[in-house]
């Protein structure tokens, strides 16, 4: 190491010997005070002297307060085996789980079909979003009333296009709630039941049931940002039923969703507002109550109380993501030894 003592700037070095063999790679921590190095033993046993010299060098001193006798390393020994023991009589006392590695099986297919869905979504938007987006600009050069049009234009076969393979995404989310309430995985029940019905009702409800919805641009903003958000969450998933954390991934999966929430609940409450007079002037979803009530129960008015409970669905995910990502990239605590 280089430091600065009485004499200057030098470079110290020290060297030992020790009676028996230990571990190569030591574990260096630097302080402000000092620099720590442990040296772990490679057979766990007691040492008569800790170097080959039976005369220990002027430069060494024990620390008193780390100080074990043979009496004392047998005992922390002895310690360690009990603790050992209890431990796998605990585990033993576990019934195993005949259906562990099936029930794994089942969540790592289940992740990578979705992930491999919403893929083809992103990618499929993606690449004609560039290529349609292309042709705008060269048409935007000849007349920009026309680009602009065509801008448009562009997204007005995004729910035909894309339609069948978020049908079969979105339905297959469903399983996520049973996973949950069968206790197949730990996610909370609540928020995966807002974020899968909400994404539902836009789909089937609203855009599977208007055809004026469908030619819509706010549709392609909603596939899109929901896309983008599956594709960090369900490769996660499927990792962590192997045991595998990817510490990029993982921020993603805990960071992107900060701009995506907001942004594709504001395409949904577009897409709801822009709905309202469709559903007004055609009635359709209406009840009306049989005499004599003679009470119609509006559709449109269901949409309005919707777009308040939508806004709370997006308070209730915020506030669960936020703890798991406070959890998951917050600081560690330490155990205390």
């Amino acid at each position: 190491a280089q430091g600065h003592g009485a004499k200057g700037d030098n470079i110290y070095e020290f060297e030992i010997e020790f009676l028996e063999p230990v571990e190569p790679k030591p574990v260096c921590r630097v302080t402000q005070r000092q620099l720590n190095i442990t040296v772990q033993k490679k057979e766990s046993n007691w040492w008569e002297r800790l170097t080959k010299q039976e005369k220990r060098p002027l430069f060494l001193a024990p620390d008193f307060d780390r100080w074990l006798d043979e009496s004392d390393a047998e005992m922390e020994l002895k310690e360690k085996e009990e603790e050992k023991i209890n431990k796998m009589k605990i585990e033993s006392r576990v019934p195993k789980d005949p259906f562990k590695h099936l029930k794994k099986g089942y969540l790592i297919m289940y992740n990578l079909v979705q992930f491999l869905g919403f893929s083809w979504i992103f990618v499929n938007m993606t690449v004609r979003l560039f290529i349609l987006g292309k042709g705008n600009v060269e048409i935007h050069l000849f007349s920009t009333m026309v680009g602009f049009l065509c801008l448009a234009d562009s997204f007005y076969d995004t729910f035909h296009t894309i339609s069948d393979m978020m049908y079969f995404c979105q339905t297959l989310a469903l399983m996520e709630i049973m996973n949950s309430l069968i206790g197949l995985v730990r996610s909370p029940l609540i928020p995966a039941v807002v974020q899968i019905f909400g994404r539902n009702f836009i789909l089937f409800v609203i855009l599977g049931s208007l055809e004026e919805m469908q030619s819509k641009p706010v549709v392609f903003f909603i596939f899109y940002f929901w896309s983008i958000t599956e594709l960090f969450r369900y490769p996660y998933y499927m990792l962590s039923c192997i045991g595998i954390e990817w510490k990029p991934l993982t921020w993603l999966r805990y960071t992107v969703w900060i701009p995506l929430y907001p942004l594709g609940g504001l395409s949904e409450a577009v897409c709801i507002v822009q709905s309202i007079p469709i559903f007004s002037e055609t009635g359709k979803f209406s009840l009306g109550l049989p005499n004599p009530l003679n009470v119609t129960i509006q559709f449109p008015f269901v949409l309005q109380i919707y777009l308040i409970a939508l806004f709370l669905g997006i308070f209730v995910n915020f506030r669960h993501l936020y703890k798991q990502r406070k959890h998951h990239l917050g600081p560690k605590k330490r155990k205390m030894k």
